[in-house]
């Protein structure tokens, strides 16, 4: 038996993980110390908080408006989804009504974040190292494109949108943003089918196992919980924004074999799932205004709220609590990236080290989103 601790790109680290140019995390911040027999994984304990963001204390120290713009920074690739979430806490605890054209846009945007978040996850997976193939071309990568091209019409930015504000947006969609988002609908349904092939020639199957129970147990999410044989969607089971109204159109993907394939293989399959509900909701969006007018200070009274959305990860929340000030008395956040990494330390064990790399990176985690 030999001891060693692996980390993703991290000095320190006696084996080094290679996660490829492509993966959200391949840059570091993680470190697994585990223990090995031979070339396989025995045990496998994960090490967060080597950012230490601090984003929760960042987000107490601003006035609620303030806060919007720090929102979407611990999930850099689900950032509408971040913004979103908190605004919606905070309007519950204001009482506040959002417009209705404002709550299908909202919608929408999370639908466009969660499809472009998924596509980096996956042209992450088929180019991982040792397998994978060349970064240049990698398949997905065009339709992430497209959907960046619709979050950057619309916010004006490509990674940080900012566009939600307390009651609403801050401006309407852009003439022709529909033709757009046909567009991206149509290069991501010719692309996940090409994700999907490359998928099985570059991940093996049968590694970093996870069954129900311990899925459970570790209160995993999002497609990580749904290839172990999860039935669980917070849209469809907790529906919120304009999610109830296009229950006709939602279908959620599940699995029963719990591996690395299997977890890159739901999310490929839910995107292509959802290209339904994205154009649904777009033909669904009703006229009318996209924000409240509210005081330039925005006081809470004192309470409590919680609001939940379904990331391309899992279930990203946030906890909101107000002592009647400005600014929030206590804000925790309920990340998807720190229940699936807690949860490959139950399954990576077995796990070839050769396949090491490709096992971690189908838990699907951005770095900030871990270290919240």
């Amino acid at each position: 038996m030999t001891e060693a601790t692996v980390g993703t790109g991290m000095a320190p680290a006696d084996i080094t993980l290679d996660l490829g140019d492509l993966h959200p995390s391949g840059h570091g911040a993680l470190r697994l110390r585990c223990r090995l027999d031979g070339d396989h994984v025995v045990s496998a304990d994960p090490e967060p908080g080597l950012l230490h963001r601090g984003a929760e204390k960042l987000l107490e120290a601003r006035d609620y408006r303030q806060a919007l713009m720090l929102a979407n920074r611990h999930d850099w690739l689900g950032a509408a989804v971040s913004e979103v979430a908190l605004a919606t806490a905070i309007e519950e605890l204001l009482g506040l009504q959002v417009p209705s054209r404002a709550v299908w846009l909202r919608t929408l945007l999370v639908e466009i974040t969660r499809a472009s978040a998924a596509l980096l996850h996956l042209a992450g997976a088929v180019t991982m190292p040792p397998r994978g193939v060349p970064v240049a071309g990698a398949p997905g990568i065009a339709a992430r494109e497209a959907w960046l091209g619709c979050l950057e019409t619309m916010t004006g930015g490509r990674v940080h949108p900012m566009v939600t504000r307390i009651g609403g947006l801050a401006h309407d969609a852009p003439d022709g943003w529909g033709e757009q988002i046909q567009h991206a609908i149509d290069v991501t349904r010719e692309a996940v089918p090409v994700v999907l092939d490359a998928l099985t020639r570059t991940v093996p199957a049968d590694i970093a196992v996870m069954d129900r129970s311990t899925a459970v147990r570790w209160s995993v999410g999002g497609p990580v919980a749904r290839a172990s044989g999860l039935d669980e969607d917070l849209r469809r089971d907790a529906p919120s924004l304009a999610y109830a109204d296009l229950s006709d159109v939602l279908r959620v993907i599940t699995a029963e074999q719990g591996d690395a394939l299997t977890r890159y293989q739901v999310l490929a399959e839910q995107v292509l799932a959802d290209l339904d509900v994205i154009a649904a909701c777009w033909a669904r969006v009703p006229s009318g205004p996209v924000d409240v007018r509210l005081p330039k200070v925005v006081r809470a009274p004192e309470g409590s709220a919680y609001a939940v959305l379904e990331s391309a990860m899992g279930p990203s929340g946030a906890y909101v609590v107000s002592t009647g000030g400005i600014t929030p008395w206590r804000v925790r956040l309920r990340t998807s990236s720190y229940a699936n990494v807690q949860a490959m330390g139950a399954a990576l064990p077995g796990t070839p080290l050769v396949d090491l790399a490709t096992a971690v990176g189908s838990f699907l985690f951005v770095a900030g989103d871990l270290d919240h």
